[in-house]
């Protein structure tokens, strides 16, 4: 087959991966061919348009210092900026921004046009061109073929596609695009084991519809946390989000209605995401609740349109209105888009190597939804590493992995690979072991020499990152070598805010240790002269490394004992409810794989490292056979 354009790498799909898989692989020196449908849709943001949240703030973070784009471009978009678990300790805590939709679309877009080796083609995939077993190209619909060594797969919610709204279903990839079907058909003939997931999404209001003096304002930071290393400040102008709550009348509607729901009805046989479930989902799960929380989040600062988070939906769409109408605050509200629900086929992960490659076809990377994923963020940190092993494959260059003890991205990907999914997967803090060392704030410090190895990270950012480097270093020796005496002016005021005693002589780092010890009582024990050049974030930086130095190495040592008792036998009766501590899902998770040693246990697909700690310390005290 001749081939009317050849390149090194083509990325197929435009949303979260494939703009940082094409973004990478180019600046890796490879020419690249991003193909999508709709170029006018790159970087769109089909569901809440908003960047970051628990763990997946920590991603964008750990994307930004490895040299991807998604951080940077959330900071020019981000319209309503907020860290999250504030009042938490540092290691969960996790930046998210409301983005303004358009704009977030238009600087992904601008970004990809501005990256040298990079180039955007509009079109339908239909095959995959393969010779002796590894890839050899792609051909579109239009009829045009091109060709490449190494092509990424990276098509969301589009392969198979199907939306759902009450009784009427139609083939999409998203509402008003159409569904991949010969590209899902194509690997299906590969013999790619392949499986059915499900989402969905709110509806969207009219902004001039809604009594928002019924609702409470949830205004933004007022310093806001940027997602990449590189920004010094937000600029542009940030807007309120409101909270407000649903009635039991909305609840007893749905329930009425349940027979008109697709997921109710038997119509829809995907399994949707656990954490972000839909308002039938809830008011039926959830009978005791007599209310569920709702987010007005604005699209922008030159729309009127307002997502409704919270109300994620598949009922018809004149049921939709009437239930919205029974909300508080929205009795005269009208739906711009009523809410959907999406049905669409995906890969088994275990089909994946560390660097995303299949194991099937040399060649073939996936990324994205396509591995059993939901989310932005999770969808973005799997193109920039397939895009990277794309590339460097290509190049003849060894493969790039990072491992989950030094990153999220690790995490997630070593989950995927040895765990597969029976359900959408996304991040959480407590999917990490590590997790006491991998905070939103060190990910410069835990992956930012890779991404300058790779060639990522250019000169101005690097040199920014071992000034940070140095000057965190410097404060880790001040807080070490500084005193705080109890002949000190500032102790008896410092003692009395913390309601201790704190000896004769306290260094920094171990005042830093207590609860309620922040910015500002370093800064009034030191003053700015003897903190030269460093940040109040710096500085809270550095108290996060004096708190949880103790804690990572108890940590560490947990993470080793229990893989060292994967030979622990469990009963075949063993009853996992009577287990205290266990969640709900974790239990659910136990009883539906019966594992028969710990071993196996501890490769169940979503489990935490707290829940198989649990299930250790039990075997261990009942001292089950080995």
């Amino acid at each position: 087959m001749s081939f009317d354009e050849v390149f090194d790498v083509i990325v197929i799909g435009g949303g979260h991966a494939g703009c940082e898989a094409a973004s990478a692989a180019s600046r890796l020196g490879s020419q690249t061919a991003l193909v999508t449908m709709n170029l006018d849709l790159i970087g769109q943001m089909s569901c809440n348009p908003a960047i970051g949240g628990i763990a997946k703030g920590h991603l964008v973070r750990e994307i930004d210092a490895l040299g991807g784009v998604m951080g940077r471009v959330a900071d020019r978009a981000g319209i309503q900026f907020r860290l999250l678990n504030r009042s938490r300790g540092r290691a969960v805590q996790s930046p998210r921004a409301q983005a303004d939709r358009s704009m977030y679309r238009k600087e992904m877009r601008k970004t990809l046009e501005g990256t040298p080796n990079l180039h955007l083609r509009q079109g339908m995939v239909m095959e995959l061109v393969l010779r002796q077993g590894r890839m050899a190209g792609i051909r579109l619909q239009d009829g045009r073929k091109f060709g490449a060594p190494a092509v990424v797969i990276s098509t969301g919610t589009f392969l198979n596609g199907v939306v759902h709204t009450g009784r009427q279903t139609y083939k999409a990839g998203r509402a008003g695009e159409p569904s991949s079907i010969e590209l899902a058909e194509a690997l299906k003939r590969l013999g790619f084991p392949v499986g059915r997931l499900k989402t969905g999404t709110p509806p969207r209001l009219d902004g001039r519809t809604i009594e928002w003096s019924a609702f409470e304002p949830q205004p933004p930071d007022e310093v806001p946390v940027p997602f990449s290393f590189a920004t010094d400040e937000i600029a542009q102008a940030q807007l309120n989000c409101y909270v407000g709550y649903t009635s039991p009348g909305v609840h007893a509607a749905i329930r009425q209605n349940l027979h008109l729901s697709p997921l109710y009805s038997g119509q829809i046989r995907g399994i949707g995401p656990r954490y972000c479930p839909s308002i039938e989902d809830k008011v039926v799960k959830f009978a005791d609740k007599d209310r569920h929380q709702l987010f007005l989040e604005p699209e922008g600062h030159d729309t009127n349109e307002v997502y409704l988070n919270g109300f994620s939906t598949s009922l018809p769409a004149e049921l939709q209105q009437e239930l919205i109408r029974l909300i508080p605050g929205l009795e005269v509200a009208r739906i711009i888009r009523p809410g959907y629900a999406i049905e669409y086929d995906f890969v088994d992960p275990r089909e994946l190597g560390p660097d995303l490659q299949t194991n099937r076809v040399v060649g073939l990377f996936h990324a994205g939804q396509i591995n059993g994923t939901t989310g932005y963020e999770e969808a973005a940190c799997q193109g920039l590493i397939a895009g990277i092993n794309a590339a460097l494959a290509v190049q003849g260059r060894p493969r790039f992995r990072v491992r989950r003890e030094e990153s999220y991205i690790g995490v997630l990907i070593d989950d995927l690979i040895n765990q597969g999914v029976d359900e959408p997967y996304r991040v959480f803090t407590s999917r990490a072991e590590n997790r006491l060392s991998l905070r939103y704030d060190n990910a410069d410090e835990r992956l930012e020499s890779y991404g300058r190895n790779l060639g990522l990270v250019g000169d101005f950012d690097w040199e920014r990152f071992t000034q940070r480097r140095d000057r965190l270093a410097r404060l880790g020796k001040i807080l070490e070598g500084t005193r705080l005496k109890r002949s000190d002016a500032a102790y008896a005021a410092i003692s009395a805010k913390l309601g201790v005693d704190l000896g004769d002589s306290v260094t920094l780092a171990q005042l830093g240790k207590r609860s309620g010890v922040g910015v500002d009582i370093i800064r009034s024990i030191l003053p700015a002269e003897k903190l030269p050049g460093i940040t109040d974030s710096e500085i809270e930086s550095g108290l996060a490394d004096s708190l949880y130095a103790g804690y990572i190495e108890a940590q560490r040592l947990n993470v080793q004992r229990v893989h060292q008792h994967d030979s622990l036998q469990i009963r075949p009766d063993f009853i996992f409810r009577g287990l205290s501590g266990l969640s709900h899902e974790m239990v659910e998770r136990f009883e539906r794989a019966r594992p028969l040693t710990f071993g196996q246990a501890r490769r169940i697909p979503g489990l935490t490292p707290a829940a198989l700690s649990t299930l250790l310390i039990h075997l261990s005290v009942c001292d089950h056979p080995a």
